[in-house]
Parts: structure tokens; sequence; C-alpha cells
């Protein structure tokens, strides 16, 4: 039996339940949103800490979410890789999978109120809809996984929405900076769910969903990442040479870019789903260097001044 497949016990079925993996989609921009507020001012630890643990309890009880309501509808079964596999393995009952995501989200919506009480009470509503978002990208009737604008949803929320926050929690305001910034990073997000819809395409169709990549198939599917992967250094380099606040650190993130082109590959080279796990291995790596990267170069820029 494969090791994606093997049963856990203990710790290890709810730290797999997290899909750990996936996380870095919830603290990269975090960071970059902290390091884009040091451009314009002091920052916050304390901040800085109860954001990051109130992203990945969201992003954990989204994953949870994902699990209960996939099992509830017949999608997953012991075969199914890339889950956390918690009740379809490990023997976590769907109903202490909900609870426990529901926990999660009572902690997170807890730290939000420490978040608003040193910022602005407008975050709680952002904060409200994001859960939502969360919940409902595979609860309800008509859940966002099974629409084609899952990818989308899933930048724009955990991307541009985390960064905006972020940054306006230590300064106080918005700006056009964080925004464009957040672009990349809500393409790479984006491209986690692209992979991981790649991999399910064959039991995502057979079950009625309607993704991009069933909508297009898989090989303009695979295109489509490409070509996004490298708008994601277009941005970068656009912000480095043309804007005022663009600064050479920000070209760190190349030393990142063997890795969408080692997915890519993958993804062309592989077809069923165990085989095309190296592939989304890579996509997640990607997305966790390429935003630590990027947080790094802003922050040298704004503590250098260069």
């Amino acid at each position: 039996m494969s090791e994606h497949l093997a049963t856990q016990t203990g710790f290890k079925k709810y730290y797999h339940l997290m899909r750990p993996h996936t996380l870095t989609a919830s603290f990269v921009p975090v960071l970059v949103g902290t390091a884009a507020a040091k451009v314009f001012g002091d920052i916050r630890i304390d901040l800085l800490i109860v954001m990051l643990i109130a992203c990945l309890l969201i992003q954990a009880a989204t994953n949870m979410f994902n699990e209960y309501f996939d099992y509830k509808r017949g999608l997953d079964d012991h075969t199914s890789v890339g889950i956390g596999g918690a009740i379809v393995r490990n023997g976590m009952t769907p109903k202490s999978v909900f609870n426990l995501a529901v926990a999660f989200y009572i902690i997170a919506a807890v730290l939000g109120l420490y978040i608003c009480s040193q910022s602005s009470w407008l975050i709680l509503l952002v904060g409200i809809v994001c859960m939502a978002v969360g919940y409902f990208y595979t609860g309800g009737p008509i859940p966002i996984s099974w629409t084609p604008f899952g990818e989308i949803f899933a930048g724009l929320f955990m991307g541009f929405v985390i960064i905006m926050i972020t940054f306006y929690i230590h300064t106080g305001h918005l700006s056009v900076y964080p925004a464009i910034m957040s672009i990349p990073v809500s393409i790479n997000i984006g491209m986690i769910n692209m992979a991981n819809n790649i991999r399910d395409r064959v039991k995502d169709k057979v079950s009625g969903r309607k993704t991009f990549v069933i909508l297009v198939g898989k090989h303009s599917a695979i295109i489509t990442m490409g070509i996004l992967y490298l708008i994601s250094f277009l941005v970068i380099l656009y912000v480095t040479f043309t804007q005022d606040y663009g600064s050479l650190f920000l070209l760190i993130v190349l030393l990142s870019a063997n890795l969408p082109v080692k997915a890519v590959r993958r993804f062309f080279r592989g077809d069923k789903p165990l085989e095309l796990m190296p592939a989304m291995k890579v996509t997640g790596q990607f997305n966790t260097i390429f935003g630590f990267l990027l947080a790094i170069g802003i922050y040298l820029s704004a503590i250098t001044g260069i």
C-alpha cells in the first residue's frame, strides 16, 4: 500500500486531517502583508502572531469541512488520495470532524476579536465573509469547489484579502502597493487548487463537478497554470523596474523559478492521482518558497530603503 494511503493513528490522524501541505496558503499572505506594512512604518509582532494563528485555523477548518462534505456526498473512500483520510481510513466519525472544524472557527473568531480591538471592527465583517467562503467552498447546495471558480475564490480570499487585512491592521490604511504584491501570491494559491483539480479530474467529472480543469481539459489546464506562473514573475519584474516602491531585493524570488517548471513538467508526465502527487508537492513547495522569498525581499527593501 502506498504511503499516501497509509492508516494514521493518534496525533498523526489529526495532523493529516489538517492537510499540512496546504497550510502555506494561509501563512504566506500574512508574511507578505506584514512585510508590505513595514515599508510604510512599524509593525506589531503580536498582531503578526495572532493573525498567523487565526489564518492557519481557518485554513485547517476549511480542509476539515472539505473532508466532511466530500465524505457525506460519497466522493471519498479508502482509495482516495490527497485527503486527510480521517473518516475513510483513520476511524474518525463525520460528526467529530465537523465539530473540530467548528471549534477551529470559534477559536479563530476569538483571535479575530483581539485583532479588531487593536485595529478596526470592520475587520470582523471581512473575517466573517472569509469564514463563510471557507465553509461554502465544499458546503451548501452548490459548493464553490464544484464550479469553475474555485481557484479564483481561493486566490482572492486567501491571497488578496488576507494580505490587505494584514497590511491594514499594521498601518491603519490601505494602499495599492500590497494589492499589487498580492497578485503573484493569489495566483500561486489558486494554482494549489488547480493542482488538486487536475489530480481529481476523473472522479470529479463522475460526481458532476464542473471545475475549470474539467471544462477545458487537463492539457489546457496545465498550459493555463504555466502562463499564470509566468505572470507571477512578470508582476515582480514590473514592480522592480517601473514602480517607485520597486526594489532589486524583490528579484530574490527568481531563486524559485525552477519549481513551477518542474511542476508543469510533472503534471504533463503523470496521469493517475498517485502519479500526480509529486507534481502537487512541488506546487505547494513553490507557493511556500516564492512567498517566503517575496516577504524577505519586501522586508529588506523596507529596512534598507533600497
